[in-house]
């Protein structure tokens, strides 16, 4: 990163899960430092201290404890935005975000979809980024834009399609979600509902994982982005795990394979962030295991401090071609991670 200035990073969503992640994260950045905290109506006007009810394993950074949290709308004093904010909310506050000249790294769902936004994991689809000045222009922005991040079960499913795509090319894809309860934020799943218990419904999550692979795995011709088209059916299941999506995953290829390729594939895959040895960007984002028991989550869900997707009972299925295994970190490499990573390559890119 070119000169000595950090960039100012304001968090939408703060006190939420995501938003303590990415806090976690950007702790001695060397990039970024959080400059402003903003959150809902009951937090506004306190120190962040006293606001948060802090659910990690880490200590609250102190360079955050004594920030004044503000409301949710512009200015805020900061050169870039990180929004992990409700989908409900999100469309109209980053939207206002980008318009006041706010570049917007977003973890909702709101513009995911929208054909002018990228969809990005920066190992995959770098290059969607070049979407931006288009967006701009159509929506009058002047220095402002919205980047997002897919969903935290699309983007561990995301990561082993790839280099099955590249290498094979993609027909269909069958994959089971069993999701922890962080990925429904704090408070979460009432314990009556999750204890002994698989809720097998997560609002919106199957239709999420049943889109967003063909629009970052697509083709992107600077001005437009053309959906990959193989289908993905999901079934997305709520489980008593405290962090970690594990999913069954079948594919359907258009080449033929061996189960010997199929894994050389998934171990040799690289991207832009390892090239460019981005802060956050895992060195392996994707480690494969031989174990016939692996991956679970307490196991597997914090390799490469989270950021990496761990893949294993890689086997021939009797109906598709392929069926294995993966395990993503929800709120790390499925969230907060995915934001911070973003960031990173928009400034590689010179978009920060």
């Amino acid at each position: 990163m070119s000169g000595n200035a950090k960039k100012r990073v304001g968090i939408l969503g703060a006190t939420g899960t995501v938003g303590q992640r990415v806090i976690h994260l950007l702790r001695n950045h060397p990039y970024f430092e959080v400059t402003a905290l903003a959150a809902s109506d009951r937090s506004e006007g306190k120190r962040f201290v006293d606001a948060c009810n802090w659910k990690l394993p880490f200590e609250m950074p102190d360079a955050v404890k004594e920030i004044k949290v503000q409301a949710i709308k512009p200015p805020l004093e900061c050169d870039v935005v990180i929004s992990s904010l409700p989908s409900d909310i999100a469309l109209e506050v980053e939207g206002a975000f980008a318009a006041a000249g706010y570049p917007v790294i977003s973890n909702s769902s709101s513009y995911r979809m929208h054909t002018d936004v990228p969809l990005v994991i920066p190992e995959i689809n770098p290059d969607h980024l070049d979407m931006i000045p288009v967006q701009q222009k159509k929506r009058g922005f002047q220095k402002g834009y919205i980047v997002t991040n897919p969903n935290c079960t699309t983007i561990g499913l995301a990561m082993v399609l790839a280099p099955l795509q590249k290498a094979f090319g993609l027909e269909a894809v069958m994959m089971t979600s069993m999701q922890a309860i962080s990925g429904a934020g704090y408070p979460g799943v009432p314990s009556m509902d999750i204890i002994d218990n698989v809720m097998p419904y997560i609002g919106g999550e199957e239709e999420k994982v049943e889109e967003e692979p063909q629009k970052i795995l697509g083709k992107f011709s600077r001005t437009k982005f053309t959906p990959a088209p193989f289908l993905v059916s999901a079934q997305c299941n709520r489980v008593p795990v405290q962090d970690g999506h594990l999913e069954s995953v079948r594919v359907k290829l258009k080449k033929k394979a061996t189960v010997e390729k199929v894994i050389a594939v998934l171990a040799a895959f690289r991207g832009l962030p390892q090239e460019l040895q981005l802060p956050t960007a895992p060195a392996r984002p994707l480690i494969v295991r031989a174990e016939k028991d692996r991956p679970q989550p307490r196991l597997d869900r914090d390799a490469e401090g989270g950021m990496a997707t761990v893949v294993g009972r890689i086997a021939k299925d009797t109906i598709f071609d392929f069926k294995f295994t993966l395990i993503s970190h929800n709120t790390v490499r499925g969230a907060a991670g995915a934001a911070v990573l973003n960031a990173e390559l928009l400034v590689a890119k010179g978009y920060l």
